[in-house]
């Protein structure tokens, strides 16, 4: 018996106790079902469905005689070639079928069915969710397990194209039997070893399993049997991510077998609701030895590993079953005390025909069951109720239901994952094929391996890394420090994201003049670098007002912080941005073949329209530059440790003598050196503001973090 399974038939049997008892859905009718085993073989469903429809002591198709059950529908399979198998048989008689189990993408056409229900979506939704969840935890280079029958080769064909979209490849694709067989060490057994081991040995670390729950059962029997003696430091960091129709479940067979490798594994699961009652049902559930429930009796013995007891001895031994186990002590993998999702689907299922046969009660029930089947199923389509759980119930035209069919990702072992996994990324393991390249280096493909592997290769000179500054990334990493703190912590970082701007500007003078970066180029340089030097003139003058409010009541108490920032760089910045305007408003850059510069020459170039606006722009920032130097300059012996103004005076020293030099400079150069004499000018003086200033921090912060405390700071400005 599948222990774990159980609980299907305890959410059919509970579904339809709730029903019989009552009077609003079913008046003066009971509710009753008969369980039929498949064992995972075709031969057999095929064997049990014909014996559900034309039960005698000799098995004759089409023969009915004697028989005394109606019956109204059919519940199945948990797998979907099952659930196919039986629709073969019931299609043929108009028989509702309600299956439970998921749906490859390709079984998805029903019409070929017209009595056929899906409490559960297609397999598609996970298919997706496992490239999300891939991509999501950055396992770029997997491993893949797949049943090897029709449906495991849809899901190969439709899964490796999701995961090359989304730069995802696998490592190994191994096939694992689609039915157990006994394990020989022939050479196919010796093959599979081998492929298993090459694919363990592998840098992935994330491995998706496909199949159902015989494949899983048989994988852990594979390990435990061929492989004994396996260094169970393989499975360390490893993941294993499995599908909704893929339950880890253990067996007496399976069970004292050694799990550690599906440690921490993650499963898709069917959306499923707790019913009202449901655990306490389970709670109260005892077997009674007396009475002929031999479903119950067996499962005690096998989920409590203990026998029924023996009337004719009078001391039981300690292997003896009492009765008064308790489910919720069993563990999870043999057990679940929470209603499952695909036990929620049985259960909904139970009150779908309940409540169709409901809408026809008025009618009378008609002893001719084909008539009756008919009947059942029309009123399928139509029905829409709410269960006790909450949730509405309702099919569409194609028979899948609707509202809950929500597919959700939880850990096999311990609780929900899904809210975790934001918050674990930076202790999950990595999987991937090569490690990104450094800064400074290309990524080179590598003959005979898939794109997810490469090499690193230095970037040919003249080549610009796309990578961003790490200094905002450090700031914002200590944040809560007192370096960090001091000085106006949002005046900081603005001056950080303008200072990135600066550098980026230099790219809008890079490739052919065209109208709009002509138009833009000297307008964005201007204001940005506006914007930084602000900030630098805002750190100086909070410096000074520091020193002016030491006195108690001061009025410059109310002019701190962040209101005099923002108006020092709103103001600055509105001027220069004033400035820009009117240059674009009246003489705007346009791009020129400049045929004069340089006889013999046609250059193209961005002509600056008005070259008086272009040297106001440079003439204003520079102002602002030489006001903030002197400022620093005046204030850079006061007494504080959070004193930022000798690396200021520094900062604008190398700023202005940059921008002093480029104006000759740029005067005597012509042609395409015009840019190049800019371009190097904007990188010089932002490199200049971002280490004079944010070197020494950063030194203190990374190589040097006992000065970064507030009691350093004291002892340092006594």
């Amino acid at each position: 018996m599948m222990i774990k399974l159980y609980q299907h038939l305890l959410a059919l049997a509970f579904a339809v106790s709730e029903i019989n008892t009552d009077p609003w859905i079913l008046s003066n009718v009971t509710l009753g079902f008969h369980i039929y085993d498949s064992y995972f073989f075709e031969t057999m469903t095929y064997r049990a469905t014909l014996d559900l429809l034309f039960n005698s002591y000799v098995f004759v198709p089409n023969y009915e005689c004697g028989a005394q059950k109606n019956r109204m529908a059919t519940i199945g399979g948990f797998a979907s070639d099952t659930s196919f198998h039986m629709a073969d048989i019931l299609g043929l008689y108009k028989i509702p079928q309600l299956a439970y189990g998921a749906f490859p993408p390709e079984q998805s056409d029903t019409t070929s069915f017209p009595s056929f229900y899906r409490m559960v979506p297609n397999e598609i939704h996970e298919y997706s969710g496992i490239v999300h969840l891939l991509q999501h935890l950055g396992w770029i280079w997997v491993g893949l397990f797949i049943v090897d029958d029709d449906s495991g080769a849809y899901f190969l064909k439709t899964i490796e194209p999701l995961l090359s979209e989304k730069g995802i490849c696998s490592a190994c694709t191994i096939r694992l039997p689609r039915h157990g067989r006994i394990f020989t060490n022939n050479k196919e057994d010796i093959r599979f070893v081998n492929m298993f081991e090459s694919c363990m040995n592998t840098t992935a670390r994330a491995f998706v399993n496909y199949g159902d729950t015989m494949t899983i059962m048989w994988l852990i029997t594979f390990k435990n049997v061929l492989l004994p003696d396996y260094m169970e430091s393989s499975f360390v960091d490893k993941v294993w991510i499995m599908t909704a129709q893929n339950e880890l479940i253990v067996t007496g067979v399976t069970r004292r077998l050694n799990l550690e490798m599906f440690q921490g594994a993650i499963s898709f699961a069917i959306h499923s609701k707790q019913p009202q009652g449901f655990q306490k049902y389970l709670q109260n559930l005892r077997p009674q030895w007396t009475q002929a429930d031999d479903f119950l009796c067996e499962f005690w013995e096998q989920a409590f590993e203990c026998s029924s007891p023996n009337p004719q001895e009078l001391t039981q031994d300690d292997k003896t079953c009492l009765g008064e186990e308790k489910l919720e002590n069993l563990p999870r993998t043999v057990f679940e005390m929470s209603m499952t999702g695909h036990s929620y689907s049985i259960y909904n299922a139970v009150y779908a025909i309940a409540h169709a046969l409901h809408s026809i009660s008025g009618k009378g029930f008609s002893t001719g069951c084909t008539k009756l089947f008919k009947g059942l199923h029309s009123y399928l389509q139509g029905i829409a109720f709410n269960n006790s759980a909450g949730e509405e119930v309702s099919f569409n035209q194609w028979g899948i239901l609707e509202g809950c069919s929500v597919i959700k990702i939880h850990d096999t072992y311990s609780c929900p994952l899904m809210n975790t996994l934001t918050t674990s990324r930076e202790v999950l393991p990595v999987s991937v094929c090569s490690d990104s390249c450094n800064l400074g280096f290309q990524k080179r493909k590598q003959e005979g391996k898939k794109f997810c592997c490469y090499g690193c290769d230095p970037c040919p000179e003249g080549k610009i890394s796309n990578q961003t500054a790490l200094v905002l990334g450090i700031f914002i990493k200590h944040k809560d420090t007192p370096i960090v703190k001091a000085n106006n912590r949002d005046l900081t970082y603005t001056l950080l994201i303008s200072l990135l701007l600066c550098f980026l500007c230099s790219l809008i003078f890079l490739g052919p003049p065209g109208r709009v970066n002509c138009l833009i180029r000297q307008a964005a340089f201007g204001t940005i670098f506006c914007v930084a030097v602000s900030c630098v003139l805002a750190k100086t003058i909070t410096v000074v007002m520091a020193f002016m409010d030491t006195k108690p009541g001061s009025n410059m108490r109310k002019w701190m912080g962040r209101r005099l920032s923002v108006l020092v760089i709103l103001s600055s910045t509105f001027i220069q941005a004033g400035i820009c305007a009117l240059w674009l408003g009246t003489f705007p850059p346009f791009p020129n073949m400049n045929m004069h510069s340089v006889p013999g020459q046609i250059i193209a170039e961005c002509n600056e329209g008005s070259v008086i606006m272009f040297y106001c722009v440079l003439a204003y920032m520079g102002l602002l530059s030489i006001i903030s130097f002197m400022v620093a300059f005046l204030v850079r012996k006061l007494p504080d440790s959070f004193n930022e103004a000798k690396f200021i005076v520094f900062s604008m020293l190398v700023f202005c003598s940059v921008w002093l030099s480029f104006v000759p400079t740029y005067l005597s150069t012509k042609g395409k050196y015009m840019v190049a004499v800019e371009i190097f000018s904007i990188l010089a003086s932002s490199a200049g503001l971002l280490g004079c200033i944010f070197f020494p921090k950063c030194y203190v912060i990374l190589l040097k973090p006992e000065l970064n405390s507030k009691q350093s700071l004291i002892r340092r400005k006594k």
